[in-house]
């Protein structure tokens, strides 16, 4: 058969099979990601059927997908957001990085990959997925909750600070010596203080230079500047990444809310590639090795985001219950995680780190949702239970306790605000 023919039914049978899964999904309500991690365990090297002429346009694809990706992120901000937050939010954002990118150092120097793969499987252990949760607190009616504010500022400051973590990761998985990795921050640094600047101070004329009425060539015109600038980027080691998503904070208005939905359904689509990719780059047979610190890890780092999102939501002032109910949000790892993993399998540093990257992504991004849910009546219960023992009887009865005091049932109620709409 013809490569063309073959490349073709390949292609199509691996869209069309994302497209059967992400509705198995949906069904279930629940992230399609680690159904598309499985597709491409099943497909790729010591698979049940390894491809063979699409695989190098699935890897273009995947590195189209990582820049939509980043793109679409930063269109959900404006510079002027961005800025707020850093001012208001930093120590959240640094009791985050400190408490969750900790154990991924840990396990991979305990591991004896080395300090470079330490610095990468801090990343991944690091950034919770925004799209997951985004999905989540729209499916349990929490939108309007009082810690969702806390929630989504965490995740703004993860965000930015992959335009420092990624030129970092890049400049190390390079091989750069010390005077080049700085010279490949200080430039990445620079460039992304220069695009909040004029983001912030000439945002409406860019967004006025790219605007068009016609859907069409709004679309050609985001798509390729967002290429473009990818690509001298990375030409640059600063990260083709972190170039898109700079892209997106300098747009707004409506030309950002334009091109979000003429380009949603083609990031879908690539970043769906870029799951399969990643997978396909992932020996099956390599994941059982790793499995046993992969549920360490998760376990370890669901309880620090747990925490992370207590003591945020603390310090904003929402009472115990939100508290639990923020931290049990944030557990969910997914794109960015396996984003921050594949810089690290294209550079081959150190073959264990994929899998082990694909085990606990597949761990969390099912337990995520899950904790979300359940965080906070589990926490209740428990501390309802610890606080209020009944006293025994010496036949083994109990005392019936008094009435609540009507500074306990004003508590009560605040509480049940921070909780209007969930579930």
């Amino acid at each position: 058969m013809h490569d063309s023919a073959v490349f073709l039914i390949e292609f199509g049978a691996i869209i069309l099979g994302l497209g059967l899964l992400g509705r198995l999904a949906g069904r279930f309500s629940f992230s399609p990601i680690p159904l598309y991690l499985l597709a491409g365990l099943a497909f790729g090297k010591g698979g049940l059927y390894p491809l063979g002429t699409s695989e190098e346009f699935v890897a273009i694809g995947a590195e189209i997908g990582v820049v939509l990706l980043l793109l679409m992120l930063g269109l959900e901000y404006t510079a002027s957001d961005l800025v707020s937050n850093l001012k208001t939010q930093y120590p959240a954002g640094l009791v985050d990085a400190a408490l969750n990118a900790l154990p991924g150092a840990v396990m991979a120097l305990l591991l004896g990959w080395g300090p470079v793969a330490a610095v990468v499987l801090a990343g991944v252990t690091w950034i919770s997925s925004s799209g997951v949760i985004a999905k989540v607190l729209g499916d349990l009616g929490r939108l309007g909750n009082r810690e969702t504010p806390v929630i989504l500022s965490i995740l703004v400051l993860e965000d930015l600070s992959m335009a420092v973590y990624l030129p970092i990761v890049t400049a190390l998985l390079a091989g750069a010596g010390l005077a080049a990795g700085s010279l490949t921050l200080a430039i990445a640094l620079g460039v992304a203080g220069l695009v909040l600047l004029i983001a912030v101070r000439y945002g409406r004329h860019i967004s006025r230079f790219v605007s068009s009425d016609d859907s069409e060539k709004l679309l050609l015109v985001v798509l390729g500047l967002t290429l473009l600038v990818a690509g001298i980027a990375q030409q640059l080691q600063v990260s083709a990444a972190v170039g898109a998503f700079l892209v997106g904070i300098a747009l707004s208005g409506e030309v950002a809310e334009g091109a979000h939905h003429l380009l949603a359904p083609l990031r879908d689509l690539f970043a769906a590639v870029f799951f399969v990719f990643f997978g396909l780059h992932t020996d099956p047979s390599s994941i059982p090795p790793v499995l046993l610190p992969a549920l360490a890890l998760a376990v370890v780092t669901a309880l620090t985001k747990i925490a992370t999102g207590y003591w945020a939501a603390k310090r904003a002032g929402i009472s115990a219950r939100g508290r639990w109910r923020a931290g049990g949000t944030l557990v969910a790892r997914g794109e960015f995680s396996i984003v921050i993993a594949g810089l690290a399998v294209t550079a081959g540093i150190e073959p264990s780190l994929g899998p082990l990257a694909t085990a606990y992504v597949l761990i969390l991004v099912i337990l995520g949702p899950l904790t979300a849910r359940y965080t906070e009546p589990l926490a209740r219960r428990l501390t309802h239970r610890s606080r209020d023992p009944k006293p025994l009887l010496a036949d083994g009865g109990t005392i019936p306790l008094a009435a609540p005091a009507p500074e306990t049932t004003v508590r009560a109620t605040a509480d049940d605000q921070d909780a209007v709409g969930s579930a």
